[in-house]
């Protein structure tokens, strides 16, 4: 009997109810990989900060100039778990949704799928927490989500 798992399941909720994501597409290139020929694990940690990044670039340019006044994007945790190797020349997509938000803190969630060769498969998921803080003479300070920010990440929630 073939090994089930929890990722190969179908999705509880339908299509409607399921949150939209925001894809940042990647191909993967021998720099990614190691001897082997397997992508460091590490670079999925990478691909969760770009997304991130393509994500404000797209829908919260105006976080661009905050940044350059003080604020501050911390990220606090940070993690992911593996289903299958990836390698050199493999296309990826990193999909990211909203998990919660709560004061000043975010908490997303990143699907990692292998695509262009047949159905897409689920190979990773991830998770990064984020602090909105103000740089100031006394440290960082919390401060609320930017309401740019807030708007753009309802829309995948």
């Amino acid at each position: 009997m073939p090994l089930t798992l929890e990722h190969d399941r179908p999705a509880a909720a339908t299509a409607a109810e399921a949150p939209r994501e925001y894809v940042y597409a990647h191909d993967v290139c021998f720099r990614e990989t190691n001897v082997v020929g397997n992508v460091y694990f590490a670079n999925f940690l990478e691909w969760q900060g770009r997304c991130r990044e393509m994500f404000l670039r797209d829908h919260a340019p105006d976080l661009l100039r905050r940044i350059e006044d003080g604020l501050r994007l911390v990220t606090l945790s940070v993690g992911a778990e593996f289903f299958e190797e990836l390698h050199a020349f493999d296309r990826v997509e990193v999909r990211m949704s909203l998990a919660h938000r709560r004061g000043n803190r975010v908490a997303v969630r990143f699907g990692y799928w292998r695509v262009g060769d047949g159905a897409p498969r689920l190979v990773a998921r991830g998770t990064q927490e984020i602090g909105i803080m103000q740089a100031g003479t006394g440290g960082l300070t919390p401060v609320p989500v930017p309401d740019s920010l807030a708007d753009a990440l309802e829309l995948y929630s």
